[in-house]
């Protein structure tokens, strides 16, 4: 069973410098946040092996998200080998996000 990378400061250059990796910048607070989080896991489990999915809590790494300059979140920014290629603010379909990582693999 899948699951999404908990992103922080420390292991966040070293998860997303390979392969493909879809970064959600969230915060506990938000509820478009809290709306996307099952499509998270959900994409999880879809993609293991493919593709990291990972999240970045911006109440608790705010350097992170000032370094990828996130103003509005959910922010879900796409890597491929470490940089950034794509990226999607706001809450989304599966499908849109599943199309966007596809597109990258």
């Amino acid at each position: 069973m899948g699951k999404y990378v908990e992103l922080t400061s420390e292991n966040f250059d070293a998860t997303v410098a390979e392969g493909v990796t879809m970064v959600d910048f969230w915060a506990p607070w938000c509820g478009p946040c809290r709306m996307i989080a099952p499509v998270i896991e959900e994409l999880a489990e879809d993609f293991e092996g493919k593709a990291t999915i990972a999240k970045v809590n911006t109440d608790e790494e705010q350097e992170l998200a000032v370094k990828y300059g996130i103003r509005s979140i959910p922010a879900i920014l796409f890597f491929k080998n470490g940089e950034v290629v794509d990226q999607m603010v706001g809450a989304a379909s599966k499908d849109a996000f599943a199309e966007k990582i596809n597109a990258q693999l």
